[in-house]
């Protein structure tokens, strides 16, 4: 089972090797209550197999969106999310948290 950040990052290098296209998240940034520290990976291969997290809910399946275009054109980019408290659980931040997610291409 797949359970660190070392573990992900591996399983990168192996989707490569074996010819997939493969985006990399990570989170940047924290404020507030985040359900992922600050270090944590999801990849996202060009068929939309995905391994780890960075937050959960609405958030991680809108990473996977944009992990999408990272891969077609190559160009890296930071998303930034933050809820209200009323809306937070729903869209997978605790508490109103904001977090920052840095998106790239693993070439």
């Amino acid at each position: 089972m797949l359970n660190t950040d070392t573990d992900i990052l591996s399983a990168a290098q192996t989707w490569r090797r074996e010819g997939r296209d493969v985006a990399l998240a990570t989170v940047i940034e924290t404020w507030g209550s985040a359900p992922r520290p600050v270090g944590s990976h999801l990849i996202i291969d060009g068929d939309g197999n995905f391994l780890g997290s960075v937050s959960g809910g609405c958030v991680e399946g809108e990473v996977m969106v944009e992990a999408a275009d990272v891969i077609e054109n190559g160009q890296p980019r930071v998303l930034e999310f933050g809820v209200a408290d009323e809306t937070a659980w729903r869209a997978g931040l605790s508490c109103g948290g904001r977090i920052r997610v840095f998106v790239e291409r693993v070439d």
